[in-house]
């Protein structure tokens, strides 16, 4: 891609972001590192007897909820949220949302306001207390080097979509690395089609310069999570995730660089 037409696509999507030095570094590494470490592990270990008494997964995603909205409110970054209210929460949908940082998961526990599942990658699990709340919780667990082990986990979305649990997925298959929303997988909506449920389109701008990859330095700044119309699936086979995931991934596009998707595609 030229430079001027990069940039031009930066200036369209990317927040005013405000200048960061050792007084930055030094707060991530000394508050908001700990802060952040100290959640988990004790919300973690909490979670465990409590969630033995009543529903598990209900009381487990409110400890994930309450993990991710301690962590929003100490790393000062707000988040507007667009186009959430122009679709019916109430309905079951899978939401596809571009993975540009480990705060993905906060900003989208706060603000989803319903219970859903999210799908993970397994080495994950290899997590001490991060892992036992995956495993406990009934999230999705996906291993992408051994597909055929995951087909358990797969059953277990599937029915949960049909009986009505919303479920979230990162399409790219992980992180980006540099910011640049990667090539989706098609294999990611496999579920949506095999449970005849609609595609939402979900745009995160901000987390990768708030947390990239490979770092431990928070750069407090807004954010914003952007969501777009339902995409239908009806009347589509396994034959068409292709193409269902490059519209769901034209969609997300278009949102995290400004734009809108305003009417379902079908």
């Amino acid at each position: 891609m030229p430079e001027a037409a990069h940039e031009r696509r930066w200036v369209k999507r990317a927040l005013p972001a405000p200048k960061y030095g050792i007084l930055s570094q030094l707060r991530s590494y000394f508050i908001f590192d700990p802060l952040i470490w100290m959640y988990t592990v004790v919300l973690g270990l909490v979670s465990v007897p409590v969630s033995l008494f009543g529903d598990r997964e209900r009381i487990l995603h409110g400890f994930a909820r309450a993990w991710s909205w301690m962590i929003m409110k100490t790393i000062f970054s707000p988040v507007k949220v667009t186009g959430l209210e122009k679709i019916d929460t109430t309905k079951t949908y899978v939401y596809a949302v571009n993975h540009a940082s480990a705060l993905d998961i906060p900003v989208l526990y706060v603000y989803l306001p319903f219970q859903f599942r999210i799908a993970f990658k397994k080495e994950l699990l290899a997590y001490p207390v991060v892992g036992w709340h995956l495993k406990r919780s009934g999230q999705i667990c996906v291993d992408q080097q051994n597909p055929a082990g995951s087909i358990g986990s797969i059953r277990s979305a599937l029915k949960g979509l049909k009986a009505g649990m919303p479920l979230v997925i990162y399409p790219e298959g992980g992180r980006t690395p540099d910011g640049e929303i990667k090539p989706f997988l098609p294999g990611a909506f496999f579920l949506a089609i095999k449970a005849k449920v609609d595609v939402v389109p979900v745009a995160l701008v901000g987390t990768y310069e708030l947390l990239p990859m490979n770092t431990y330095h928070i750069k407090s700044r807004r954010l914003e999570m952007r969501v777009g119309a339902p995409i239908s699936t009806a009347g589509l086979t396994g034959h068409d995730m292709q193409a269902l995931s490059e519209r769901v991934q034209k969609a997300v596009t278009e949102l995290f660089e400004g734009g809108h998707v305003s009417v379902a595609s079908r």
